[in-house]
């Protein structure tokens, strides 16, 4: 096995692990690239990625190019010379004349059984959907989305407590071993890339806040999915009372109700219990503007949840 020269590019944390993972391995990583700072959050104050947080700690040189329209940014990546470009969540399109510059291609790490979710959202269209599994997949990058030939894949199942926050961490550490596998055969050729059955494809679109909008004449099951995928963001809500009521966790009870949908059946130290279009929700932990995320629990202590009994909610 020869040592590589590898330019990383990423932006959120998902990328963290494997970069670790390559700093600590015989491969040289000469930089990285994420994308431009950008403001966030309510001061609108500048926010580093990940990614580039990591790379600061590490001493990395750090390339923040808007996008590869400009030829100083193509020439200026491949003035470093790297035997392969590994890519992981960067969030840019990468074009033809980037995609060549590496002797052995970009190597992508996506969080899905491609070509099962393809996009921006893999993570949360298998919780979504009721995946029973998903995984990572190693691939060669090419001119489409996520199209490209596969070196490897690593399955895990997927369970009914799975949030997407916890998803996340679980396949950016399950990407490590099949990741350095690819790596560590790339020299000596030994690295096989099998093309992808696009028959099958599905696409995994970029998340947008209005897809967090609980429908309660959804069944339960798919309204529990929606909020286990919407957690950390852009996290699943309704309206009660005039207010804005963030879901963070919530459980399905089986059994039909006679109520309409939304209805809020009862509350009390096991949660709010809400009618859907098919058996039961039981909200677990709630918030409300401004404030803290806590448990029904809590909020009834403080004597405002009982204005919510009977209560339809939208």
């Amino acid at each position: 096995m020869s040592a590589l020269r590898i330019v990383f590019a990423g932006t959120p944390e998902f990328g963290i692990p494997c970069l670790n993972a390559i700093v600590a391995s015989s491969h040289q990583l000469l930089a990285v690239y994420t994308q431009p700072d950008r403001p966030a959050g309510r001061g609108q104050q500048t926010h580093y990625s990940g990614v580039k947080q990591w790379a600061l700690e590490h001493h990395i040189p750090i390339y923040q190019p808007l996008n590869f329209k400009d030829p100083h940014a193509v020439s200026e990546l491949a003035a470093l010379k790297p035997d392969v470009l590994v890519v992981i969540a960067y969030g840019l399109i990468l074009p033809k004349t980037v995609l060549t510059i590496p002797t052995f291609g970009c190597i992508n790490v996506h969080a899905s059984l491609l070509p099962r979710w393809r996009g921006a959202s893999p993570i949360q269209q298998a919780i979504l959907h009721g995946d029973a599994e998903t995984g990572v997949t190693i691939m060669k990058m090419d001119v489409g989305l996520d199209t490209g030939p596969v070196s490897a894949t690593v399955h895990m199942q997927l369970t009914s407590q799975h949030t997407a926050g916890m998803l996340h961490d679980e396949l950016s550490h399950l990407a490590i071993e099949p990741l350095l596998n690819t790596l560590n055969h790339l020299f000596d050729q030994q690295t096989v890339f099998t093309p992808q059955d696009s028959s099958l494809a599905t696409y995994a679109p970029k998340i947008k806040k209005e897809d967090a909008l609980i429908d309660w004449k959804m069944p339960a099951e798919v309204i529990d999915r929606q909020i286990r995928a919407f957690v950390p963001w852009p996290i699943a809500r309704t309206m009660g009372h005039g207010d804005v009521l963030r879901i963070h966790q919530a459980h399905v009870v089986y059994g039909q109700s006679n109520a309409r949908s939304g209805h809020v059946l009862s509350i009390d130290k096991h949660g709010m219990l809400v009618a859907t279009g098919r058996d039961q929700l039981c909200i677990d932990r709630i918030q409300f503007p401004g404030g803290k995320v806590m448990s029904v629990a809590d909020w009834m202590h403080g004597g405002h949840a009982a204005s919510f009994i009977h209560v339809d909610l939208a």
